[in-house]
């Protein structure tokens, strides 16, 4: 089986589609931008590709710039990051308002998530207490 130009595309295409739903989705800064990255990888992808099969390297090029811009905006925006924790100990994106322009209405989700409550999950009983043994029992469990 011969890889072709359609193969690069289709793993391009669900990368930069994992990463537009993630940066969709979530609410982390973080994961934010990490899907963000992904969407650049694959474009990337692309470049290359179309670079490879048009038998010129202007778009391998192309992606080596990519790839250094890439690397400063990661540490660019990870300084960001720290620095927006360390004043508000939060990296949710709706916690961040103030910092939208002057004059625009503040983004409000229509459906609050719903609550999970701690009892409908299991509990273990701490490292190192056993539990008691069961009335009627004859064999106890020796310590």
């Amino acid at each position: 089986m011969t890889i072709t130009l359609w193969h690069f595309l289709a793993v391009a295409t669900v990368l930069f589609g994992l990463g537009w739903v993630g940066f969709l989705t979530r609410r982390n800064l973080i994961t934010m931008f990490l899907c963000a990255e992904m969407m650049l990888q694959g474009v990337a992808i692309n470049f290359v590709a179309f670079a490879f099969y048009h038998g010129n390297l202007q778009g391998q090029v192309f992606v080596l710039f990519l790839l250094a811009v890439a690397a400063c905006e990661a540490g660019i925006s990870l300084a960001l990051f720290v620095s927006l924790y360390r004043r508000q100990r939060s990296l949710d994106s709706s916690d961040w308002q103030e910092l939208r322009e002057l004059g625009l209405p503040p983004a409000v989700d229509e459906e609050p998530l719903p609550a999970v409550s701690e009892e409908s999950f299991p509990t273990l009983p701490p490292a190192g207490v056993r539990p008691q043994p069961t009335v009627g029992t004859e064999e106890v469990a020796r310590v």
